[in-house]
């Protein structure tokens, strides 16, 4: 079941169609990649489903029905352009912050001292928002915007500014929350992120959806019916042989071995493969070589640019 979708959201802004015709599927406590380069439109859909802004034509039904304004209170929002007020003080700001979305002062205060400690930033409280640096400033807005556990968190690049160990603390505290029944939407251009958190991608481009799916699905989607076998054994042999029905592509030394990359033709099975090798040498190990998701990001982008291009030539 899905916990939000858009249908056809249209948004144009002084002549430029920043969202055509885009529909996005998030499912319920899944983590969803909302993918796309700078200027795609990722951030114009989020803030229309944050209300922030309407759609021109089009919709956003949130939990089986239209989103209504008070859903803001069911909804954790951390967007690409930190906002905090630097004048205030750390703890007053996130007391404030905590009451908007709907907190007592004295559940706000209870949740603020658990996440303070968690992330070790309570001597922080006293602090003027103007004295922490970037990667403090952000810990504290990532907190807030987590603080009333909402159904629905969107993230607009939370990495943004971490370093290593912050980044991998955050990944660690996005999945507690997807266990504990939350649903995520992740808005990115860093596909190595993609693969370790992401159940579900949609790829946005020049304000058109190009591409969506689960990520397993979107990678298989994509296999090149590539084969990695890990062998001992003399090459120039496998390459005689299996030429004649297969095409090796590249045999390399790996380290621990040698290993050959051989594309099967649509007509032949795996299995046929696997007993050609096995006439042939000992075999280390055989997997099937699947695009990770920045190959198919780059794949994807370049042939909607080359389809465009064709199109405004005809």
């Amino acid at each position: 079941m899905d916990l939000l979708t858009t249908h056809d959201i249209v948004k144009d802004f002084q002549g430029h169609r920043a969202l055509d015709h885009v529909s996005i599927n998030v499912p319920k406590g899944s983590i969803f990649g909302l993918l796309g380069p700078n200027g795609a439109g990722k951030t114009t859909l989020i803030r229309i489903i944050n209300q922030i802004t309407a759609p021109d034509t089009g919709s956003v039904i949130f939990d089986g029905r239209p989103i209504r304004r008070d859903d803001v209170f069911r909804i954790g929002y951390l967007p690409e352009e930190r906002g905090l007020y630097k004048k205030m003080k750390v703890g007053e700001q996130s007391l404030y912050l905590a009451q908007l979305k709907g907190l007592s002062q004295a559940e706000a205060r209870k949740r603020l001292k658990y996440w303070f400690e968690k992330f070790e930033i309570d001597s922080w409280w006293n602090k003027k928002v103007e004295e922490l640096s970037k990667g403090m400033q952000q810990k504290v807005q990532f907190i807030t915007t987590v603080l009333h556990e909402p159904e629905l968190l969107i993230f607009d690049e939370p990495f943004s500014g971490f370093d290593p160990i912050n980044v991998n603390l955050l990944k660690k505290e996005i999945l507690k929350m997807k266990e504990n029944g939350s649903t995520i939407i992740f808005s990115t251009h860093n596909m190595a992120s993609v693969e370790e958190l992401c159940d579900h991608i949609s790829l946005v481009n020049e304000s058109k959806t190009l591409l969506e799916g689960s990520v397993s699905e979107v990678r298989k989607k994509f296999s090149s019916d590539i084969i990695s076998v890990g062998f001992e054994g003399d090459p120039e042999a496998i390459r005689q042989k299996l030429n004649k029905r297969f095409e090796v592509l590249e045999i390399k030394e790996n380290g621990i071995g040698k290993e050959a990359r051989i594309k099967i033709p649509g007509a032949s099975e795996p299995n046929e493969l696997i007993k050609e090798l096995v006439n042939l040498t000992e075999i280390h190990s055989y997997n099937e070589v699947i695009p990770g998701m920045n190959d198919i990001f780059i794949q994807v982008v370049e042939s909607a640019s080359k389809n465009k291009k064709t199109k405004g030539h005809e």
